[in-house]
């Protein structure tokens, strides 16, 4: 560290150093390694200022990965331009490269079911899952079914023969 910087760390206070900005609005900053005046050495941290101050927390991409990785120290220089532009091309199209690999794949799969190649999938009532309506409900069964004092002679009739 400086002299100079020193002198104003000395006098101001903590100095963030500005590192960079993304392309959501978020700023980030670094503060280097100090000493206090007692000797004392404070590591180096890595911040990020949001956008929207009021966000408390961290929703997914509101942070760009390559940022992120650079918060947690996973890397050690901050991402340049030219590269987040570079990863988000490559996202772009990886995302198009899919949805082109989904349309074709549902267009072989109805070809398939139009040839006979393949059965088309039937639907099927889950019985006695959670996932079910009637989950939990009594089945309607041709056994007598009483609760001791309820039960009243002639109100059950054995069902026909299968």
């Amino acid at each position: 560290m400086s002299r100079f910087a020193n002198i104003l760390r000395r006098t101001f206070g903590v100095i963030k150093e500005h590192v960079g900005t993304d392309h959501l609005g978020n700023k980030y900053y670094m503060i280097p390694e100090q000493k206090t005046w007692t000797g004392r050495v404070i590591r180096a941290k890595r911040m990020v200022i949001a956008l929207n101050p009021n966000e408390f927390e961290y929703i997914e991409g509101s942070i760009p990965s390559e940022w992120d990785a650079w918060i947690r120290g996973r890397r050690k220089q901050p991402p340049s331009i030219e590269e987040l532009q570079k990863n988000e091309n490559y996202r772009v199209n990886i995302k198009v490269k899919a949805r082109e690999a989904e349309e074709r794949d549902l267009a072989l799969q109805a070809q398939e079911y139009e040839e006979g190649l393949v059965a088309r999938p039937t639907q099927t009532l889950a019985k006695g899952h959670a996932a079910a309506t009637p989950f939990g409900k009594p089945e309607a069964t041709e056994d007598p079914v009483s609760t001791g004092g309820s039960f009243q002679p002639g109100s059950w009739v054995p069902g026909s023969k299968k």
